[in-house]
This record gives structure tokens, sequence and C-alpha cells, in this order.
């Protein structure tokens, strides 16, 4: 089968490798559809923070059962799945609590094991999703995994109805936490410096925009008479980060999504006198964030916005990762089809 093997930093290469088996546990997916991630790139052309080359990259993926290993009863050949890649041990203490995404031995599908970014994956059952019944396309699944980590920031900021947010960066996270945002009832804003995001993040549910760089975010609240109750900082930019800081009222909850490059950019007296409450979210937890997220992808007729067409791997370094270390690609969320030899529009309707 076809694989993109990332070998080492810079070197991404389209090898031939043996079609896997599944383990005890396991069971062999035929991949239909893989996104391609931030993370993806930033293992790819900055250097080595997850990844153990050599290793197939991929961790958003959907696909096809093709076969289960021993001890697989969950998850019959032919199902339609998708996959949470996170692979914790189920036995610590996070993993007892029902915190899976902070398992003290947590490893990725993509990163430390071969991923999607192939023809055919091997992932543990118990991260494997039977969503035959959604009637949603593939291409759509293929964004599952990407809003299941919105639905997590979502869920750990306690954004509820009637309550007002901002999200700053409606990136390849950001349009995922700003549609799973919406959908609570909360009343959006969105931050970007491009304009065509502003405008996707208004087809996602914001009510009210900002363009980065105009007026500042503090000002433009006060305008429309907006007290954010959240704040999403998902660019990972210290003037995003700094933008916010200045913009929110005593009690307001942060979640700072983007990771922060650099020296620590929060200013904690700030925090203990505005009493904010700053939360940490990293990954999704399978069991609880991925359900609701296939559940919201099937509440929009369309991601075309989102997810315009897919490109085949042999094209995933140059129309995806080098786009995106470059500061971004035209698509939000960049699809691979590990079998076709030319690009094709996303499919994302409903037989």
């Amino acid at each position: 089968m076809r694989a993109a093997v990332l070998h080492e930093v810079g070197t991404l290469t389209i090898d031939e490798v043996p079609v896997p088996v599944p383990d005890r546990g396991e069971v062999l997916i035929r991949v239909g559809v893989c996104g391609v991630c931030g993370s993806d790139a930033t293992e790819y052309g900055r250097g080595l923070v997850l990844a153990q080359p050599p290793v197939t990259l991929g961790h958003e993926f959907a696909g096809v059962v093709e076969a289960v290993g021993e001890g697989v009863d969950s998850i019959a050949g032919g199902a339609t799945v998708v996959c949470g890649a996170g692979v914790s041990c189920g036995q610590c203490g996070p993993c007892r609590s029902g915190r899976t995404n902070l398992c003290r031995s947590y490893t990725t599908i993509g990163f430390h094991h071969d991923g999607g970014l192939a023809q055919y994956v091997t992932a543990p059952a118990a991260i494997v999703l039977d969503v035959s019944d959604s009637g949603l396309p593939m291409d759509t699944l293929g964004l599952a995994q990407p809003m299941a980590i919105g639905v997590h920031a979502v869920r750990r900021s306690g954004l509820r109805a009637g309550q007002d947010a901002v999200i700053v960066g409606v990136g390849g996270i950001g349009a995922f936490i700003t549609f799973a945002a919406a959908a609570t009832g909360a009343r959006v804003l969105v931050v970007d410096p491009n304009e065509e995001r502003l405008e996707l993040g208004a087809r996602l549910g914001a009510a009210e925009t900002l363009r980065a760089g105009t007026t500042p975010l503090a000002d433009r609240l006060a305008e429309l008479g907006m007290k954010p109750d959240v704040f999403f900082e998902v660019s990972g930019s210290a003037p995003g980060l700094a933008s916010v800081l200045e913009a929110a009222k005593p009690g307001a909850t942060i979640v700072p999504v983007g990771v922060q490059r650099g020296e620590p950019q929060l200013h904690l007296a700030r925090v203990t006198l505005g009493e904010f409450l700053v939360v940490g979210t990293v990954a999704h937890v399978f069991a609880t964030d991925f359900p609701e997220a296939v559940r919201l992808l099937g509440t929009r007729p369309d991601w075309s916005d989102v997810a315009p067409d897919v490109i085949p791997l042999d094209r995933v370094v140059d129309e995806a990762l080098e786009p995106m270390l470059r500061g971004g690609p035209r698509r939000i969320k960049a699809l691979v089809d590990p079998r076709i030899s030319e690009p094709r529009p996303a499919v994302h309707t409903r037989e």
C-alpha cells in the first residue's frame, strides 16, 4: 500500500509499505479520507516534538473496517468509522476518572504509531466509533476529529446558552470551536485578520466579527454591548492573548487553545486581580466528545466552505504541509484521499 512516511524533519515521501495486520483488540481500517493538521505541518517542517520517525502521519481519518483482530466484538467488518487517534491505557488515574486525554502513557496514531495518510491503518477498537447510521458522507466524517477538539474546548469552558463568547483565530481549530460554541446558544464574536475567515465564522454561527488589527477588541466589545463570559484564544499569538487579557472583565474564563511560543505571555497579576479562570484544553475525550462531534457535523448541510476539495497523497507536501508552514492554505481543512491520483471536489451532501 502507499503511505506518507515522515523520515526526518523536512523529509516526507510516499512509500510502498506492507498493509498492517490488526493485533488483538484492533481493527484494520481502509482509509476513505484523512485530514491534515497544523501539528502534522509542525512535525514535518519545524522539529520533532511528538513524531517518532519513520512514521506515517495522519490522525484525522475516517474509513471502513476491513478486518478485526482477536477479541473485537464491538465493531464488525464493513462498518463506516471515525477514529479518535489518541491511545490511552484505560488503567491510570486520569483514565479511570474519564480524562483519557491526560493518560500517563498517552500516544497518538499518526505520531507514535503509523497513521491515516495511507491506504490502510490499524487502530484500537476502543477509539473507533461506528458511524454507519449517521448518513454523513466520508469527506464530512473526515472532519470529526478536529470537531471533537472544538467540542472538548467548549465543554471545558463551561459555555452555555445566553452567554457571550469571543474566539480569536478562525483557522483549522477555531472554525470548529466557533461552530460548537454557537451551537450552545451563546452569542459569539470571532476575531481574525483574514476577511474570508471572518465571513466563514459568520456562516458557522458567529453573531459578530472583528478584523484583527483594526479596532481593539475591548473597544469592539463595548460598541456591541458584549460582556463575554468566555474567551478562546486559538491563534497561539502573543498579540491575540494580550488582546484577550485587555478585554476580559473580572470573573471571565480564558481558554488558551493555541499553544503560545517563547516566554510565557500570561501576566499572573492580571489573572489574580481579575479572578480569571484560566482553563487548559488538549485533544479530546473520545467517549464523550466524538459522538457529539459527529452529531454536530450532521446539523449543517454542507461543509464545503471548510473543506472544499480532496487531494491525493502525492500532493500532501506541496498543497497541505508547506502552505501551512508558510502561513496558512486557502482551505481551512485539507483532506487527503489515499486512492486518487488527481484532486477532486469534496462530497458533503447526503444522498
